[in-house]
């Protein structure tokens, strides 16, 4: 979840971002205090005052600018200042919030579930690649706030386990990538199983507004809010940017070479295709590196408990496809590498944005060869400023031996590499 202590110029409203002067409920703002946050990001100021009272809300937000808390907050604020009376039916929510990836709805709950603290808010989660019987019995009990991913929820709905009737807060976050992975025909079915839009509220949160996303929007909200947040750059100054200019042959020994030395703490490497993420992987293992797997096809349970490796220390590489480059908030990656530049320009913005990150800085290192070169003016483009392209040092290119490798990972731990066990194989 983000929040920012920001600084306005004396010409804007004195301290209109302080949620103190959005006459919150208790129970919320004290959660907010407990996060150690008084301030808001911009869209969350530009959204909250119009989301509390109802309105529907068309935004156009980056991730990471602190959408979530946005939607968020208006909705607890809804549910604490209109108790339902009567007990909620099992599987019959009066907030829905649907997300494109796992990885995101995770991310969502658990902001949820912070900012409900101090509630009696039920809120669940509902994504594939979980036990479906297991899901299913959490659906048995009422249910306050649903996340989930648009497949799985509609098969609950299909099965009469989930009753979406009742819903009166209704979330579509990022929008244009549910656009790119095909999921709109099963938004478009959930959608139609709620409330007509004059009898919910609706706000939908996109990185982008595409004119198809444009008339997605105007068909599911009623007069809403547009509030459009440019980001003050593409990406952010605390991500150092280098390209290394390298042949195929060479990729793998800079990359090991580079994980292995002092100044990288704990690194995402991404890949551009599963099977090349699983071999990658696997070599890294055996030169002595702690490793885990992050790809679409690793089972749920799996994915979970190698993210909370990742984030504990206990894995200090993830080899990961796109699926990790939005909704993955770790602070303390120090490094992201790029083992292959991403085909979609953006995502290489989603990717270097892994590091960098709680005012910390980083460093995002391309390994560009002959086969992927072509892909970097187009990400320069996006960037408005070309990135630096330098030959990697000899003592990169360098084989590693034996003993140089035991060497170099006892100085850097004095734990033995740990072998991810959440391989999905």
């Amino acid at each position: 979840m983000k929040f920012m202590k920001n600084t306005f110029s004396a010409s804007e409203e004195n301290e209109a971002n302080d949620f103190e002067l959005l006459d919150l409920p208790e129970e919320l703002s004290d959660a907010i205090d407990e996060l150690g946050f008084t301030s808001c990001t911009p869209v969350q100021k530009e959204v909250l005052p119009h989301s509390i009272d109802g309105t529907d809300i068309i935004a156009q937000a980056q991730t990471g600018t602190g959408k979530t808390a946005a939607f968020l907050i208006s909705m607890i604020t809804y549910h604490i200042e209109n108790p339902e009376f009567d007990t909620r039916k099992a599987g019959t929510p009066f907030a829905l919030i649907i997300a494109p990836t796992r990885e995101l709805v995770m991310q969502i709950t658990n902001d949820a579930e912070g900012l409900s603290t101090h509630t009696d808010i039920s809120i669940v989660s509902i994504v594939g690649g979980i036990d479906y019987e297991k899901q299913k019995k959490r659906m048995q009990s009422p249910v306050d706030i649903l996340v989930a991913t648009p497949g799985r929820l509609l098969d609950f709905c299909r099965s009469n386990v989930i009753d979406l009737s009742k819903v009166e807060s209704l979330v579509i976050d990022e929008a244009d990538r549910m656009l790119s992975m095909g999921f709109i025909p099963d938004v478009k079915s959930i959608i139609r199983r709620t409330p007509h839009k004059e009898r919910r509220q609706t706000q939908l949160f996109s990185a982008t507004l595409s004119e198809d996303i444009r008339r997605l929007a105007a068909s599911w909200t009623l007069d809403p809010y547009t509030v459009h947040i440019e980001p003050e750059q593409v990406a952010v100054d605390s991500v150092a940017q280098y390209v290394y200019l390298t042949t195929e042959s060479e990729k793998f020994t800079v990359l090991c070479n580079l994980i292995q030395s002092d100044d990288v703490t704990k690194a995402i490497v991404f890949v551009n295709r599963r099977d090349q993420t699983r071999d990658l992987e696997e070599k890294l293992y055996r030169q002595g590196v702690s490793t885990g797997l992050l790809t679409g096809e690793v089972p749920q349970k799996k994915r979970i408990r190698t993210l909370e490796q990742f984030k504990s220390g206990e894995i200090a590489v993830l080899v990961a496809t796109d699926v990790a480059g939005r909704g993955i908030h770790v602070d303390d990656v120090s490094h992201v590498f790029n083992y292959n530049l991403p085909e979609d320009p953006e995502d290489y913005v989603h990717r270097i944005g892994r590091t960098g990150r709680a005012g910390a800085m980083g460093t995002s290192i391309s390994l560009v060869c002959e086969s992927d070169v072509f892909m970097l003016p187009a990400i320069e483009t996006l960037l408005g400023e070309p990135i630096a392209s330098v030959q990697p040092e000899d003592r990169y290119l360098e084989e590693l031996d034996e003993p140089t490798r035991k060497r170099r990972h006892a100085q850097k731990s004095v734990q033995k590499p740990r072998r991810n066990r959440n391989r999905g194989r």
